[in-house]
């Protein structure tokens, strides 16, 4: 079996509020994460070269001989062959930019120390098509070719489920049901993209759903939902309501009507009911969109942007959400009106006033909410939690200096 070792380049800052608790492999983009695509498609195991904070949920796993590959880097078929026909001291290279390499052990030890690989033979992969991730906005722009690549990958001589005779179905050959799944009086159009249904999971009855569209192992997609691609419910999440080219890692919930469109939402997240985002401004111009790495807001270039939310923040009912909203992780959003464009990591509060949502307090409702879904919250987790917290801290410092101005220029309109 392959030993597959996939790194975070400087992508990573690019890539927060998502990045602060996953590795970049560990994004979610189509129907799997960036790690399992390279798992499925190389026959390996993988692991990461990634923070310090990071590295003891997410450690590193060197053999004698290992594929290193850019961690937030989409394989495609094309991808896939070149990496798997590298000899040692070969690396695939698209210009200046480091794809893949086969290294010894040794060589690992200069990638851990941040040195170049020396005696690395590059081999331009010019004209190859791949995918790269590069910022929060790029997991819904690509989902659609990552739902494709994917359901092709995951179904390839393999026959689904049977589909219950109760739902009107368009394009049956596109669509493809696992083990155990229930999808009952729905209407399934596969038309513009395929529809998977994982193991387990259940599609309610009054269901509206356009291709592409993929709902993860245990999750469940709500009665009367209406779900336009390319969306990704990730595995064990509950999600109503409208829901408009979205990525949902998982273990997340949005289980009553509201609109959600042109969003990422990491994991352990909870949309109260009636909770609505802007995905477009009312001016017709391109969102601008917080950036960790500049401390401003930046244009993303995207006319159609919503929200991108960090794992563990919730928002209470009725919740009114900006056009390009970014919130951290571990935030707590309630209140009438427009909160800000961008909610720092750990805090409470709404329009108004927030304060910061005390460290111990949130390990314990995060505790809470891992144990019921049978999940360890344990020492490991405790420790990512407070370096996060404590990386964090400048941004919440920030926002109660500056207060309103965190809201930049905040029209709206959902389309």
């Amino acid at each position: 079996m392959k030993n597959i070792i996939l790194f975070d380049n400087e992508a990573r800052e690019q890539l927060l509020p998502l990045t602060f608790t996953r590795p970049v492999s560990e994004l979610r983009v189509g129907i799997l994460t960036i790690r399992e695509k390279w798992e499925k498609s190389l026959g390996g195991k993988a692991s990461y070269l990634t923070q310090e904070y990071l590295a003891e949920k997410y450690p590193i796993q060197i053999e004698a001989e290992n594929f290193v590959i850019d961690g937030s880097v989409i394989p495609t078929p094309q991808l896939t062959r070149l990496v798997a026909q590298l000899d040692l001291n070969e690396a695939l290279m698209d210009g200046d930019d480091f794809i893949a390499a086969k290294v010894t052990s040794d060589q690992i030890v200069h990638l851990i120390n941040n040195e170049p690989i020396a005696a690395l033979e590059g081999i331009d992969i010019e004209g190859t098509p791949f995918l790269k991730i590069r910022h929060t906005w790029d997991l819904f722009r690509y989902n659609k070719t990552a739902i494709q690549l994917d359901f092709v990958a995951l179904t390839k001589n393999r026959k689904s489920a049977p589909i219950s005779s109760t739902n009107t179905i368009f394009n049956k050959h596109q669509i493809f049901v696992e083990a155990g799944a229930k999808v009952e009086c729905s209407i399934l159009n596969a038309t513009d993209g395929p529809i998977y249904i994982g193991k387990d999971a259940e599609v309610m009855e009054g269901c509206l759903i356009r291709g592409a569209f993929s709902l993860g192992n245990s999750a469940t997609l709500k009665m009367g939902a209406k779900i336009y691609g390319a969306t990704t419910i990730g595995p064990h999440s509950k999600f109503g309501g409208e829901i408009k080219n979205s990525v949902v890692f998982g273990y997340s919930n949005k289980a009553h009507d509201g609109y959600l469109g042109n969003a990422v939402i990491g994991e352990w997240c909870n949309l109260g009911a009636n909770t609505n985002n802007s995905n477009m401004k009312n001016n017709y111009s391109m969102v601008k969109v917080w950036n960790y790495e500049l401390a401003a807001y930046a244009n993303s270039g995207e006319q159609f942007c919503g929200l991108v939310m960090g794992d563990h923040t919730k928002c209470g009912i009725n919740t009114m959400l900006n056009t390009g909203t970014v919130t951290g992780v571990f935030s707590n959003i309630f209140g009438a009106g427009f909160p800000a464009k961008f909610i720092p990591s750990f805090t409470w509060g709404g329009v108004d006033d927030s304060v910061t949502y005390q460290l111990e307090k949130a390990m314990n409702v995060a505790e809470k909410v891992y144990q019921r879904r049978k999940k360890s919250f344990d020492e490991v987790e405790r420790n990512l939690i407070k370096a996060i917290f404590e990386q964090t801290q400048k941004y919440r410092h920030w926002e109660h200096q500056n207060g309103k101005v965190m809201h930049q220029d905040s029209v709206m309109i959902s389309k």
